[in-house]
């Protein structure tokens, strides 16, 4: 079964305790969380303050994804914060190791992320390190963007890597994700659907959720 992670992206900010509730209630185990900071993406999200107030309304896992410059500067905030597992971007941590292991060390689980056009070979030599290899299927920023195909070859390679090296993250996959393709990526060896607009701007978000953890 496939790990559900909500972006609260895609919730309504004037409602953010009805979106906790909704994902509270539902078999979604995660809560995913897109910090922007106008730099490495043209888009600023929310903070420390909002994850501070989202981990105060759940139990589920906090997810942040931080898409953001010098990510390094914030990991003891973020944890502060209420984050479990945090994830940085290979294009915005000059020095990966470093990050990652910093990441362990406050006691979070260690994410790294790549863009649409960065090559599975790029994070090889830290995938040991990893706790969470996150595969971005759209060029972040935005919520509601279409679905980079060539992502599932993305996931496939990344599932290879981690039986032949016995590595043991799990792969999560963010942008566009919809009950069309989620079966796609499972089946390539995705472990966790991050769904924003497809769930939020959903008629029936549950039915959404149920299916996708289906997979």
């Amino acid at each position: 079964m496939a790990i559900v992670a909500p972006s609260f992206l895609a919730a309504n900010f004037l409602q953010l305790q009805s979106a906790v509730d909704l994902v509270n209630q539902s078999a979604a185990e995660w809560l995913h969380i897109d910090v922007m900071d106008g730099m490495f993406v043209p888009n600023i999200s929310f903070g420390m303050p909002v994850l501070q107030a989202l981990r105060s309304a759940t139990s589920k896992v906090c997810d942040v994804h931080l898409m953001i410059e010098q990510p390094e500067r914030y990991i003891n905030d973020f944890k502060q914060a209420g984050a479990d597992v945090i994830t940085v971007h290979i294009e915005a941590s000059r020095h990966l190791h470093r990050t990652l292991q910093q990441i362990k060390s406050v006691g979070c689980k260690a994410g790294v992320a790549i863009n649409p056009h960065t090559p599975v070979n790029s994070i090889q030599e830290v995938l040991h390190l990893a706790d969470l290899v996150l595969v971005m299927s759209v060029n972040p920023g935005f919520g509601g963007q279409k679905f980079i195909t060539e992502s599932i070859q993305k996931v496939a390679q990344l599932h290879q890597l981690r039986q032949t090296y016995q590595y043991t993250y799990l792969i999560e996959v963010d942008g566009g994700v919809t009950l069309e393709n989620a079966p796609l990526l499972t089946q390539a060896g995705c472990d966790v659907l991050v769904a924003g607009s497809s769930i939020f701007n959903a008629t029936d978000p549950t039915f959404v959720i149920d299916n996708m953890h289906a997979l």
